[in-house]
């Protein structure tokens, strides 16, 4: 029986100048979900951001009452729009500070850099208790202080032990009661601003995964 040479299997490469083209598959440029190393770079630009506006909303405070012609009676005006630019830097520094994380950890999907985010307000907000903690304000600034503050006149007014405290009365106690209460809500609010400032950040620094093939394909020769 005669073979024919030319003859060749189906699922075997053909001859000539053609050229089967490689698999392309896509490859990710990052692998861990965490970087640390941005979520530092973040957060050490979300404090000097917040104290860099922190100053700046003293200044003109301060400013403010030099230039007065009644500073006794502006200064508690003053010092609520001082405790409320202290809310508004905070956001500004961690919108910043978002974004940087974002934008130092290279392309990544967005729910890693909403991930990389939180953990940035979170270790911002364990840095501001330990600077608190140590009568230093932190990031949190005012906020966090007349938190800290309002708790410890309550404590001393007598809110936690009533019975020691018998020279108290009850208008002082409501008013302490309330000033705390007050102090707390905004700390927890502010909080979750943050939260959601810094979330803004890192969703518009986000730079979406680039995929790459791992083999150019391979051309047609003529």
């Amino acid at each position: 029986m005669a073979i024919n040479i030319g003859d060749q299997p189906r699922d075997s490469q053909p001859l000539g100048n053609y050229v089967e083209p490689a698999v392309v598959g896509p490859s990710q440029e990052y692998h861990d979900i965490v970087r640390w190393g941005p979520i530092f770079a973040g957060l050490f630009t979300a404090i000097a951001t917040q104290l860099v506006l922190g100053a700046l909303g003293v200044a003109v405070g301060l400013t403010t009452i030099a230039n007065s012609g009644a500073p006794r009676s502006n200064l508690g005006d003053v010092g609520s729009a001082v405790g409320i630019w202290s809310i508004i830097s905070l956001l500004i520094a961690l919108f910043i500070g978002g974004w940087v994380t974002a934008r130092a950890a290279g392309p990544m999907n967005k729910s890693s850099a909403l991930l990389n985010a939180t953990i940035l307000w979170a270790t911002t907000l364990a840095i501001s208790a330990w600077l608190l903690s140590a009568g230093v304000s932190g990031a949190f600034g005012i906020v966090a202080s007349n938190a800290g503050d309002a708790i410890g006149q309550a404590q001393q007014g007598g809110l936690t032990l009533p019975d020691t405290a018998p020279n108290v009365t009850a208008d002082q106690t409501r008013d302490t009661a309330g000033n705390a209460a007050k102090a707390g809500w905004s700390f927890f609010i502010g909080s979750l601003l943050a939260l959601a400032a810094a979330l803004f950040g890192a969703s518009t620094g986000t730079r979406s995964v680039r995929t790459n093939s791992k083999y150019a394909p391979a051309k047609a020769r003529v």
